[in-house]
C-alpha cells in the first residue's frame, strides 16, 4: 500500500485525504493549526456556487478595481506598498485576460462537477453541515448592471449551468425579508450553502475512521526527494523535529503553498488575497423571522450571504490586496454590518463575531491541481473564492493522478525485478 502525505486540513486537504483513501492509501495528514479548517476554511460566505464562477480576469474588472482604490470601504482594496509577490501576480494576472471567457467555462465545468461530488461524500459519511439547498440569488440595482450581468451569464450557460433572470416582484417573491430597490436579478436554483467549517471538520472525522492519520500542531519545514524514488517530510511539532517517508506528497496548503512550490525548484504563484465575514447571531425570534434562507449575492457591493442552521446568519466579501496580513480591520467590517441593517432591518446586529481569512489565489483564477516537475509531488491548491465550491472536484483529479503515477512507478518496478 503507497503512503501519501497531504500539506494542510483546509478544505482542499481533507477532501484530497479523502479522495486517496477511497484508492485504498495510506493518507497521512499535516496541519499547522490544532484541528482542521482553523484557516481560509472557518468562515467563508458559505455558498457553493456555481453561479459564481465568473474569473476575475477582465477588462471590467480592472476598470471598477481603479476607480475602487480611493474608496476606503470599496469592494476591493490594493495596499500600494511595493512587493514582488504582488506586482508579479497582478502582471501575470493581466495577463490572462485573454482567456477570460475560456477560464470562466472550465471554472463552471469543474464546479457542477465538484457538486455532485460533494453531496455524495456528505451523503455517505452522514456529514450535517447545515446545508441548505434553496438556490442563490444575485440581484442588480440598475439596467447597466443587470445587462453586465446578462453578458456572464451567457457563459455559465455555456458551461452546463441553468439560471433564470428573475423581476424585482420575483426578487421579493424568491427572498421577502430583503429590502431594497432593484432593477432585476438572476437565480439559478441548483446552486446551494453549507458551513464549510462544519462539513471539513466531520470530513476529517470520517478520514480518521477509514484510517488516516492527522498531525496536528505541526510545521512542515521542507519537502524533499528521499532515497529510490521516496519524498521525505521534513516538520516540527512541540519542539520536536521528524522526518517521515512517503511515496508522494500533495501540497494542498493554501497561501503557503507558493513557498512549498519554490523550495522544490517550481513557481506556483498563489497570493494570499484577504476576505472577510460576519456571522450575525439570530438570539431573538424577532431576528430569526427577519433572516433570509436563500442565498444571496449583492453585486455591486460583492457581498453573499448564507443562513447557517436556524440561528446564524454569514455575511462576507470584499477583497484585499495587503500580503499575508491577516488583521480584522473594523473599517472592513462596518459595510458588511451596516449592509445587514440596510437590507434586513428586522435583523439585531447586537452580537456580530467577525473573521478575516486568506485565499490563495493564482493569476488564472483556476487552481493549480496534478504534478509537480518531481516524481511523488503533486499540488491541489490556489483556488481562491471557489475552495468550497470546487474542492471535491478538484481532490477527485489529484487523486487520479496519484494513483496513475503510483501505478506506473509499481509497474516499472515490477518490470525491472522480471527476469528477460
Amino acid at each position: 500500500m503507497s503512503k501519501i502525505a497531504v500539506i494542510g486540513a483546509g478544505i482542499t486537504g481533507v477532501t484530497t485525504a479523502y479522495a486517496l483513501l477511497q484508492r485504498g492509501f495510506e493518507v497521512t495528514v499535516f496541519e499547522r493549526h490544532r484541528y482542521a479548517a482553523m484557516d481560509t476554511s472557518f468562515a467563508n460566505g458559505g455558498q457553493l456556487s456555481v453561479s459564481n464562477a465568473e474569473v476575475w480576469n477582465s477588462r471590467a474588472t480592472i476598470a471598477k478595481g481603479l476607480r475602487w482604490m480611493l474608496t476606503r470601504d470599496a469592494p476591493l482594496l490594493m495596499n500600494p506598498r511595493p512587493s514582488w509577490h504582488k506586482y508579479s501576480w497582478i502582471a501575470e494576472f493581466l495577463k490572462q485576460i485573454p482567456r477570460y471567457r475560456e477560464n470562466t467555462i472550465e471554472t463552471v465545468r469543474l464546479a457542477l462537477a465538484a457538486r455532485k461530488h460533494l453531496f455524495e461524500i456528505a451523503e455517505r459519511e452522514s456529514i450535517d453541515f447545515d446545508l441548505e439547498k434553496r438556490g442563490i440569488l444575485h440581484f442588480y440595482a440598475t439596467r447597466s448592471e443587470f445587462e453586465a450581468a446578462a453578458k456572464v451569464n451567457e457563459l455559465l450557460r455555456d458551461g452546463g449551468l441553468e439560471r433564470r433572470a428573475v423581476t424585482p416582484a420575483e426578487i421579493r417573491s424568491l427572498e421577502p425579508t430583503l429590502r431594497g430597490e432593484f432593477f432585476g436579478g438572476f437565480f439559478t436554483k441548483s446552486d446551494s450553502t453549507g458551513d464549510i467549517h462544519k462539513f471539513t471538520r466531520g470530513l476529517a472525522d470520517a478520514c480518521v475512521q477509514h484510517g488516516a492519520e492527522f498531525f496536528f500542531d505541526t510545521k512542515v519545514e521542507a519537502i524533499e526527494g528521499g532515497r529510490a524514488g521516496k519524498v521525505e517530510i521534513r516538520a516540527e511539532s512541540n519542539g520536536e523535529r521528524f522526518v517521515s517517508e512517503f511515496d508522494s506528497v500533495v501540497i494542498c496548503a493554501g497561501v503557503g503553498s507558493r513557498a512549498f512550490a519554490a523550495s522544490l525548484g517550481e513557481h506556483v504563484n498563489v497570493y494570499p488575497v484577504k476576505g472577510y465575514s460576519i456571522t450575525v447571531c439570530l438570539d431573538d425570534e424577532h431576528s430569526r423571522e427577519n433572516a433570509p434562507w436563500r442565498s444571496l449575492l449583492d453585486d455591486k457591493a460583492k457581498i453573499v450571504t448564507s443562513r447557517l442552521g436556524a440561528d446564524r446568519f454569514r455575511v462576507a466579501g470584499t477583497a484585499e490586496l495587503n500580503g499575508f496580513n491577516r488583521d480584522i480591520r473594523a473599517d472592513r467590517i462596518e459595510p458588511l454590518v451596516r449592509w445587514t441593517r440596510e437590507h434586513f432591518p428586522g435583523i439585531s446586529t447586537s452580537r456580530v463575531i467577525p473573521w478575516a481569512g486568506l485565499r490563495p489565489m493564482l493569476p488564472s483564477m483556476l487552481p493549480r491541481v496534478g504534478r509537480g516537475k518531481l516524481r511523488g509531488v503533486f499540488y491541489n491548491t490556489g483556488h481562491g473564492h471557489l475552495g468550497w465550491t470546487l474542492s471535491a472536484a478538484t481532490a477527485e483529479m489529484v487523486a487520479n493522478a496519484v494513483q496513475d503515477e503510483n501505478q506506473a512507478h509499481a509497474g516499472l518496478r515490477y518490470a525491472s525485478a522480471t527476469p528477460g
